[in-house]
C-alpha cells in the first residue's frame, strides 16, 4: 500500500478538460469497460461533460494532476428520473492510488445532493472484477447477469452485471 494521501476529488473545470478528455478516449481505446467506441476531441468532451449533471475529478495532492474523473447524469426521464447513472475513468497510470474509490464516494454524495434516489450501473463488464470488488464494497447490490452483453475488442462477448445503490 502507497504512502500517497487519498486523492482529493473536486468539480472539473475548464484547465481539467485536457487531461479528461485523454482519460476517457484511454478507457474507451482499451475497450473493456466503456461501451463507447468513438474518440472524442477535446471539442467533443468540453460539450460532453457540460451536458452532465455533475463531474468530479480526482486529483494528486502534490501536484494537481488529474488521475480520473467521473460523470453523473439521470439513468432515464420523467417517473424513472430520479435514478442516476455514472460512469468512472481512472488513467492507467493512476490506478491502485486509491482515485477510483475517491471517485465513486464523491459521486455518490453529489448525486444525493442533486436529489437522486438511485445510482445504477448499467453495464459493468463481468471481468472488471477490480470495479465489482469496489461497488460492492461500497454497498452497491448486483441486479443479475446480463449474458453476452458487451462486445470485447476481439469480437468475443463478456456478460454485464447491472448494480444499484439506493441512497
Amino acid at each position: 500500500m502507497s504512502n500517497r494521501p487519498t486523492p482529493a476529488v473536486a468539480p472539473y473545470s475548464a484547465k481539467h478538460l485536457p487531461a479528461m478528455t485523454a482519460i476517457w478516449n484511454e478507457v474507451v481505446a482499451d475497450g473493456i469497460a466503456f461501451p463507447q467506441e468513438d474518440q472524442l476531441s477535446v471539442e467533443e468532451a468540453t460539450a460532453f461533460f457540460a451536458e452532465q449533471t455533475h463531474c468530479g475529478v480526482a486529483l494528486d495532492h502534490a501536484t494537481g494532476e488529474v488521475l480520473g474523473l467521473y460523470i453523473l447524469h439521470p439513468n432515464n426521464v420523467g417517473r424513472c428520473g430520479h435514478i442516476s447513472n455514472a460512469s468512472y475513468a481512472v488513467g492507467s497510470k493512476a490506478r491502485g492510488r486509491g482515485a477510483g474509490r475517491a471517485l465513486v464516494s464523491d459521486c455518490i454524495q453529489q448525486a444525493r445532493t442533486h436529489g437522486f434516489k438511485v445510482l445504477q450501473f448499467n453495464a459493468v463488464v463481468a471481468t472488471n472484477t477490480v470495479a465489482r470488488k469496489l461497488y460492492e464494497s461500497l454497498g452497491f447490490v448486483q441486479l443479475g447477469t446480463i449474458p453476452g452483453g458487451f462486445r470485447m475488442p476481439d469480437g468475443t462477448y463478456e456478460d454485464i452485471c447491472p448494480y444499484y445503490l439506493s441512497l
